[in-house]
């Protein structure tokens, strides 16, 4: 029997999809809206070939502030979980106004749709890019909130709305999670990451460069105060990402809560690093060159975790070969993703 019925906004791109895997494994019903801007319908199917489940999936924008009053007025969901958005630094930057209409104008009508049908258990898809240049590490939930791009400051937006919703109405429980670097992909080898473009990301980057689809990694900036020059990341698997979602909706189903919390791994490591171990992972050569560093770039950023390890219960499990070989077996068995 199951458990309650969750509402999945942009449940079809990378996190949403291996999150719905991980709530219909621990017996929740899901009900997925996506516009499939970035994603891909086929990953829902894999979700169900995965899992031997169904889920209910409905093509729609979340700035559809009608259709969503209509979707959660038809069924009373335990709660929301709130992953659509743009998400690319580097293009937030050259379209800003893109990023605060479909992450921030979309996130209002969301809130306003849960407020008319009385759903007040909200958990939000944030980024680590809120804290901007880390002042101090570890980076720990009090840290100072600075982002240095329209990406980071339209997440740090919604935070600041569910926040206000929340104090003005303490029957709201909220979880906001600030994740670092996701990567890796279902031990399936069904579903991973699958950008439409070329990557932004690192590992999807990696990965494409070790199956043939790219020439070439560039590597942004090896001028940066680390050991080896470039960048060093906080980089979690997506499945740990994943179960972090279904351990704050569980915790909230028992004790509301208003909660901002870290999901990383604690640890460090820089792209030349991350380029090494995929290499010898997917024993392929994966040539680089150096480019110039992208703006809003910071040196060093990894996690204080230990606020989700006291309050939800939470901690990450994987390796960084774990998140290798993952990601590995998702491009080799996908060479051009879920087309």
């Amino acid at each position: 029997m199951s458990k309650a019925e969750i509402f999945v906004t942009g449940g079809a791109g990378y996190i949403g999809s291996h999150t719905c895997v991980e709530l219909l494994e621990a017996g929740y019903s899901v009900t997925v809206i996506d516009n499939f801007s970035n994603s891909s319908a086929k990953s829902l199917d894999r979700v169900r070939k995965i899992t031997g489940k169904d889920l209910r999936i409905i093509e729609g924008d979340i700035r559809d502030e009608a259709l969503l009053n209509r979707l959660l007025s038809e069924t009373a969901y335990a709660g929301v979980i709130h992953f659509a958005g743009l998400k690319a630094v580097s293009e937030s930057n050259q379209v800003p106004l893109k990023y605060y209409d479909n992450n921030v104008c979309g996130s209002i009508a969301l809130l306003r749709a849960m407020s008319r049908n009385e759903i007040k258990t909200f958990i939000f898809s944030s980024s680590a890019t809120v804290y901007g240049e880390p002042q101090f590490l570890p980076v720990t939930e009090s840290h100072v909130l600075a982002p240095n791009n329209p990406y980071g400051r339209s997440k740090l937006m919604i935070e600041e709305f569910a926040r206000d919703l929340w104090q003005s109405d303490p029957s709201w429980s909220i979880v906001i999670l600030r994740y670092f670097n996701p990567v890796g992909a279902h031990k399936s080898g069904l579903i991973g990451e699958d950008p439409r473009n070329v990557p932004s990301n690192l590992m999807p980057y990696l990965a494409q460069v070790a199956v043939g689809r790219l020439q070439t990694l560039t590597v942004h900036g090896n001028d940066f105060g680390t050991p080896d020059g470039t960048g060093i990341r906080d980089f979690i698997h997506v499945v740990d990402l994943a179960r972090g979602h279904v351990k704050a909706l569980q915790t909230l189903q028992t004790k509301p809560a208003m909660l901002i919390l870290n999901l990383g791994t604690g640890t460090g490591y820089s792209v030349l690093q991350l380029r090494e171990a995929f290499e010898r992972t997917s024993q392929n050569p994966i040539p680089y060159q150096i480019g110039p560093r992208r703006q809003g770039d910071v040196a060093v950023s990894y996690a204080d975790c230990a606020l989700a390890a006291r309050e939800i219960g939470w901690k990450a499990q994987y390796s960084m070969q774990d998140m290798c070989e993952d990601t590995w077996r998702w491009q080799y068995n996908n060479r051009s993703g879920f087309e």
